[in-house]
């Protein structure tokens, strides 16, 4: 079965990713593949991760963690086949609590393929060009398809202080399933990459 981590990735008190990241789970619930049996999503929220500014005495590259906040998210997201983030945009990037995440750990990321949900007043989509960057370094791949949220036409929002009712557009979620496609190819295109399979001659 593949996995997939659905990550929410902002702290914010009251952030709209969280609302978003429950959309994404429940048209995850209703894909094919995980009807199947073939695959399952699961939330991943940083906010219940417990991860301070980076503390890791060693570079994350070492694989030589010595935290136990640490060892527990390098074995959360170790047991993952790919991801789809949820993230907002904060001052033309991501926000610092998903960097900060990312930056904990190295080998646990490669190999894998990741999606992006971003959301926000330019749909989160500068934050996302920032992700890819990022994941590339990580030797994750990046699949094509991305869900854009803008602020004004995918919610309803009455206090600025309050996350909203997200109410996408109605080429929101087959562009998310869509999404999920691509990510569940790449995922088990990778998988001889980690588990390490020599490649034929």
């Amino acid at each position: 079965m593949i996995r997939i981590a659905i990550v929410v990735g902002s702290t914010r008190p009251s952030r709209r990713s969280a609302v978003v990241a429950r959309w994404v789970a429940e048209v995850a619930g209703r894909h094919p593949a995980v009807a199947a049996g073939e695959a399952a999503f699961e939330v991943v929220d940083l906010a219940e991760q417990g991860l301070p500014v980076l503390d890791e005495p060693v570079p994350a590259l070492f694989g030589d963690y010595r935290h136990p906040h640490t060892l527990r998210w390098a074995e959360t997201v170790a047991s993952f086949d790919g991801f789809v983030f949820v993230t907002p945009e904060y001052n033309h990037s991501v926000p610092a609590a998903l960097k900060n995440a990312i930056d904990f750990l190295f080998a646990e990321w490669g190999n894998k393929a990741a999606g992006f949900v971003s959301h926000g007043v330019h749909g989160g989509t500068r934050a996302v060009e920032h992700l890819r960057l990022i994941m590339t370094e990580l030797q994750v791949a990046n699949v094509r398809t991305q869900v854009a949220l803008s602020v004004f036409t995918d919610f309803e929002i009455s206090d600025p202080a309050e996350p909203g009712v997200i109410v996408p557009g109605p080429h929101q979620e087959p562009t998310l399933n869509e999404l999920f496609d691509e990510v569940l190819a790449w995922s088990r295109a990778l998988r001889p990459l980690r588990d390490g399979t020599p490649a034929l001659a």
